[in-house]
């Protein structure tokens, strides 16, 4: 049984549900044949992977939907005859279409990751054979990759521009190199607003037979915080939780989130040695349950921001954004989290102690 943000899914430019102009722009795109690298960003929830699978399935017809992504870019497979192995790690990126029939062919593992920086497309794309026109690989996450892992990918798309097209999809242009940018034409997928989440909504509603009030089609919109993805979920945990819809239910809030906010009530409450040691197992906890420690940091920033007096908000904001780069940059996330909050403890004692000295008992 699917979930609804998957069975639901417009398979086709022509049935997307918002966003038509760019939809027609897209479509003509496709007609035309030959288009050049693309780049695909735009916040998370937006509809990106939606519409880069609908332009792979004009373009090769039913095939497209024996993929399988993995959208962390450890490994993209086309079941059937082909297959496409990509390896990414904070240092490389390796990716190797190749015929998955062939017995020639040794399939990639840790022993075969080339040097820093290296990224290399195995195999003429003629003879991977991936679709009957040339090859379209598809980069996600690609705002993850290090410096010069981006070098070594916008050398890649120089070489291969004449046999085979890059999509590449990411959420921050920020974080891309310029030459990457600019070798590729750009598609911005907008977040959807409240109105076309609260028509998705009563659409999916009415397709499973279900009565969905606007008023709670608009709460549900407005808590995704314009995630299109995210309200789809919440709307079906609501239908799981309760039913029939009531305008004022309760929308249940993931356990992830609420753990968040828990730790970040620790963090205020109390700033002490042991405290942190506390919130840094509470912050593996996380980690170890697969949430990005990019959505870590800005739900913690998030929380912690509403306990924080006016004049420490762009303090703690501007040091948020320092260590976020820092994140960027290593590779052991749960160092550059915990320096955060320790940080943070530091200032708001700090803070906090300079105003009860500056009070009158």
């Amino acid at each position: 049984m699917s979930l609804w943000v998957d069975k639901y899914r417009p398979c086709s430019l022509a049935r997307l549900d918002y966003h038509k102009e760019q939809a027609v722009q897209l479509s003509n795109l496709v007609q035309f044949g030959d288009f050049p690298h693309l780049l695909v960003y735009g916040p998370s929830g937006a509809g990106k992977n939606t519409r880069i699978m609908c332009i792979l399935q004009e373009l090769y017809g039913v095939v497209v939907k024996k993929l399988r992504f993995e959208l962390n870019l450890s490994q993209l497979h086309l079941k059937k005859k082909n297959e496409i192995s990509t390896i990414a790690r904070n240092y490389h990126l390796e990716v190797n279409p190749r015929d998955a029939a062939a017995s020639d062919v040794t399939p990639i593992n840790e022993d075969t990751v080339k040097a820093d920086g290296d990224l290399t497309l195995e195999c003429p794309p003629v003879e991977a054979g991936l679709f009957l026109f040339d090859p379209v690989v598809l980069l996600t996450e690609v705002d993850k990759l290090r410096k010069d892992a981006q070098h070594a990918l916008r050398s890649t798309m120089e070489k291969y521009m004449s046999t085979c097209r890059l999509i590449l999809c990411y959420n921050s242009t920020s974080k891309v190199i310029s030459p990457i940018c600019h070798g590729c034409l750009a598609i911005c997928v907008p977040a959807p607003s409240i109105d076309d989440i609260c028509s998705v909504l009563s659409s999916v509603c009415k397709k499973e037979d279900l009565a969905l009030p606007s008023k709670l089609a608009h709460r549900l919109a407005e808590k995704s915080c314009w995630d299109l993805r995210k309200a789809l979920l919440m709307c079906e945990a609501c239908r799981v939780q309760q039913y029939p819809f009531t305008e004022d239910q309760e929308i249940p809030e993931t356990d992830w989130e609420v753990y968040l906010r828990e730790t970040a009530n620790a963090i205020v409450s109390q700033q002490t040695p042991q405290r942190l040691l506390e919130v840094h197992w509470r912050l593996y906890e996380l980690l170890t349950h697969c949430i990005p420690p990019e959505m870590i940091m800005k739900g913690l920033l998030s929380e912690l921001l509403h306990n924080c007096d006016g004049q420490l908000k762009g303090e703690v904001a501007q040091m948020a954004a320092y260590y976020e780069h820092r994140l960027q940059l290593g590779s052991k996330t749960i160092y550059h989290l915990e320096a955060f909050v320790a940080k943070f403890m530091a200032l708001y004692k700090m803070f906090m102690g300079d105003g009860l000295e500056g009070m009158v008992f």
